[in-house]
């Protein structure tokens, strides 16, 4: 780990700089420096801390990076962990037209008598006709959160693992019932996450018309690793156009713009904020593009890797273990 590749001149990591209690600190490409205890941020010793904060800390940490007093020490000197530690998780779903249309294809055994082309049609129809609702979204655990460079494990009773790369929101300040123009407002900044589902998991043969198992379906242990930096909102103002691109042992399977999103970052975080009070650190999930591993017929295995980036916000390596 010689750099992360950010937007602006700054990032917000934890990491583990040798006492073995991982602290806050600001990245700035190949270097740290601790905000453990500075009086600048009023002696935060935790990112929440830190996001609680957040409109009277920013401008210290900005100052901070630009101070050329700061001392800093090598990134390579250092271990990350996942820099959110959120009290609450909402995970928008099926919100890439493409994903969705690919997904449906893939499900489809012909046994209604569509081809597949009918059915890639008819599921293009459906997120057209969603546009008039509202964003599909779930709650998801925070128990579910490792780091960006952490093994991820499989569950030995998994049959259908499979990734799902995509941008987050932190959210940088309390928030109810939040209009749409100003629902960014809400957000302290970006960060890569990729929520790992149990494709076999999503549907229960028992549960009828109860719905989906979200419980099961996307909170194993390491499921959702996240990070490697949280990007201030500032760096990248606009999250319309940024690239998601997900390698598996080095070739592309995930590769799109955040523009094939059905509803858009700030229509997600409105939505949930009329459901529910956003609080500092919390997590907002926008959904995954195409090319995860059901619509490749290729899902995860132990000794894959994957490798992610997400425009101006660094970039994750995960390997696959099998749960002993």
């Amino acid at each position: 780990m010689q750099l992360i590749d950010h937007a602006g001149p700054w990032a917000l990591a934890k990491a583990d700089l040798g006492s073995g209690a991982p602290v806050p600190v600001l990245v700035s490409r190949d270097r740290v420096t601790s905000l453990s205890a500075r009086p600048e941020t009023a002696g935060a010793r935790t990112i929440t801390e830190l996001l609680d904060r957040w409109d009277a800390v920013l401008p210290a940490l900005e100052a901070i990076a630009a101070d050329p007093g700061t001392a800093w020490r090598p990134l390579a000197s250092v271990t990350l962990h996942s820099p959110v530690e959120p009290r609450q998780v909402f995970q928008a779903g099926a919100n890439y037209r493409t994903h969705v249309i690919d997904l449906a294809a893939a499900h489809h055994d012909g046994s209604d008598g569509r081809t597949v082309e009918q059915v890639r049609a008819a599921a293009a129809a459906a997120m057209d006709a969603r546009l008039a609702g509202a964003p599909f979204v779930f709650t998801g655990l925070p128990s579910a959160i490792c780091g960006p460079y952490d093994d991820v494990v499989l569950p030995r009773e998994a049959k259908q693992p499979d990734w799902e790369l995509e941008l987050a929101a932190v959210i940088g300040r309390r928030a109810r019932r939040v209009p749409v123009t100003e629902a960014l407002d809400a957000v302290a900044g970006w960060v890569i996450v990729n929520d790992l589902t149990l494709r076999e998991k999503v549907f229960r043969p028992d549960a009828g018309a109860l719905g989906a198992d979200w419980l099961t379906a996307k909170n194993s242990p390491t499921f959702l690793p996240a990070g490697p930096v949280i990007v201030p909102r500032a760096a990248i103002p606009n999250p319309g156009d940024l690239r998601i691109t997900l390698r598996l042992n080095g070739q592309v399977m995930q590769d799109e713009s955040t523009k094939d999103m059905l509803f858009d970052t700030a229509r997600i975080i409105a939505y949930c904020s009329e459901v529910a009070t956003l609080l500092p650190g919390d997590l907002v999930l926008t959904g995954s593009p195409a090319g995860n591993g059901l619509a490749h017929g290729r899902l995860l295995r132990p000794g894959d890797l994957m490798e992610s980036t997400i425009t101006g916000l660094g970039a994750q390596a995960n390997h696959c273990v099998a749960e002993q």
